[in-house]
């Protein structure tokens, strides 16, 4: 169905919550790879923003859940350009995350697939633009 009059408009997605044992230290795994701020921060969550982006982690303090995904493979950050995915293999690495694949979907479009401290599974990818992608 094309976006019409009655259409809800959003960001799009921008937000997940993640159950982590240590809320300052998921953040700084974060902090370290991406340069996440925190905007607001208590002793059982801390919500970060990537600069220059309108996404949201937010690191809850869990006991059971903690890097279990559920029904959720995985969560992505898209590169703005295809040539920093090396960078972000040593940022992963440098914070303490490991890198669990790497290669390119198809030529020029680079990823990562990386666990962070806790256990849970992302990804780094660059995508050529779509016909999707806000002009």
């Amino acid at each position: 169905m094309a976006p019409g009059a009655g259409a809800l408009k959003t960001y799009g997605l921008t937000h997940i919550a993640l159950g982590v044992s240590d809320v300052e230290r998921a953040f700084a795994f974060y902090e370290a790879v991406f340069d996440m701020v925190a905007v607001y921060r208590t002793p059982e969550f801390v919500q970060a923003q990537t600069p220059g982006a309108r996404d949201v982690i937010v690191f809850e303090r869990a006991k059971k859940s903690v890097g279990k995904s559920g029904g959720v493979g995985h969560f992505g950050f898209r590169l703005q350009q295809p040539e920093d995915i090396g960078t972000a293999v040593k940022k992963v690495r440098a914070a303490g995350g490991t890198i669990v694949e790497q290669g390119e979907f198809v030529a020029g479009e680079p990823y990562l697939f990386a666990r962070d401290r806790d256990g849970y599974l992302f990804e780094i990818w660059y995508e050529l633009p779509t016909t999707a992608d806000p002009a």
